[in-house]
């Protein structure tokens, strides 16, 4: 017996929702409403109703009172937290969450320019700059985007976290991309798409000085986010929010594009990759990842035995642009287009990191695992025993002019 319930004798490490609540700063009425609005439930629960949680509950309870001093709804943070029990995933929690209040710390500053600039505006002219007051009703509404912006972060952690702990092959998809570039000292380099800025953070100390980035994003979030793993102070990157249907730069200006899986994301690929063919100088090239039919087909497989209804993605991404036919939309753009896979598999031994890698996934699958988060766990550690093992089906199409 976990707990005995005919007495108040509890194991080590449980907490009673007093205690719990008295930890936690907040009042029993909280724990007791989280616990019935399905946000925070405990993880033992008597025969006679008492209620015990764990550190793991403490760890969740700090993620919803940070969410909601943020400004998020019950029903938002329903959706952005589970329960983690690796310290890798709390880890890698509070690195997102840090980011979420960095991000907050900077729209506050806006905020506070525009408040200060405003009310000198009206205190010299005597009249109210009706501009400049939209401009700052635009700026505190600023908030609604963080959801999406730490939804974003959250996907991509997640996905990146799987691979970085269990792929087989040691040299890693970043570094090996990178490996492919080919970077000379004087290159003009334009990245479409790139994210949190993850290929170039850590290898700046083998980046020639006399070398020009400009990583580009439509996302202004993850932007952000490159500017501060990378460092605004580093001359060599510029960082420039734009849609890569439309490049905003003259033709022959670089060396060297890449798009580190962003085209089948795009609405019309063949006119992106006729904007990169125009920016492109006369012996420029273009590399550009995607992977195949067979990438990761053993998790879908997996999530359709616990539920067949489940489809991880509404989009077989694959399809728009993969290994099988992105050579030939290629090759109505560049004269020379070869393929290069990069030779990896997973092996999984534990299962929070591919349960949050499924949840990160832009298909139905919250719908059908969050109400029964329990049996799914229990379902993936039996599968992940031993280590479970999936494909990777993913490479570089390199071209040239």
């Amino acid at each position: 017996v976990l707990i005995g319930d005919k007495s108040n004798m509890k194991k080590p490490g449980y907490y009673s929702s007093g205690e719990f609540a008295r930890m936690a700063h907040v009042t029993l009425r909280t724990i007791r409403y989280y616990d019935k609005q399905n946000i925070l439930k405990p993880s033992y629960v008597t025969d006679a109703g008492a209620r015990f949680y764990t550190d793991e509950d403490f760890a969740r309870l700090q993620q919803i009172l940070l969410l909601k001093y943020l400004g998020f709804s019950l029903d938002d943070i329903r959706e952005m937290t589970i329960a983690d029990s690796d310290y890798h995933f709390m880890l890698n929690s509070l690195n997102i969450q840090l980011k979420l209040v960095q991000d907050r710390i900077e729209q506050m500053q806006l905020v506070e320019k525009a408040i200060q600039d405003t009310a000198d505006v009206i205190q010299a002219e005597h009249t109210i700059d009706w501009s400049q007051m939209l401009n700052l009703i635009h700026l505190t509404g600023m908030e609604k985007s963080l959801k999406n912006q730490y939804q974003n972060a959250s996907n991509i952690s997640a996905r990146i976290n799987l691979h970085s702990l269990y792929s087989q092959n040691e040299q890693g998809w970043f570094p090996w991309i990178y490996e492919q570039l080919k970077i000379r000292p004087g290159m003009r380099i334009l990245e479409i798409g790139c994210g949190d800025g993850t290929l170039w953070k850590d290898r700046r100390s083998v980046l020639p000085e006399d070398i020009h980035i400009v990583l580009s994003d439509i996302s202004e979030g993850m932007l952000r986010d490159a500017r501060r793993a990378i460092g605004a102070e580093d001359k060599r990157f510029e960082f420039h929010v734009f849609d890569c249907h439309r490049i905003p730069y003259e033709e022959g200006v670089f060396d060297l594009v890449i798009a580190n899986h962003v085209l089948f994301y795009c609405e019309d690929i063949p006119k992106v990759a006729r904007e990169v063919k125009r920016v492109l100088k006369g012996d420029g090239r273009f590399i550009c990842s995607t992977y195949g039919c067979r990438h990761m087909m053993e998790v879908s497989r997996l999530v359709q035995g616990f539920d067949e209804r489940i489809v991880l993605s509404a989009d077989k991404l694959y399809e728009r642009f993969g290994r099988e036919n992105g050579g030939n939309i290629l090759r109505q753009d560049f004269c020379k287009v070869e393929w290069m896979s990069y030779q990896d598999s997973l092996v999984v031994p534990d299962p929070e990191p591919l349960i949050s890698y499924v949840l990160s996934c832009h298909g139905n699958q919250s719908q059908y695992i969050l109400d029964h988060y329990n049996e799914f766990r229990s379902y993936v550690k039996k599968k992940t025993d031993g280590g479970f093992h999936i494909t990777k089906d993913a490479g570089i199409f390199i071209c040239e002019k």
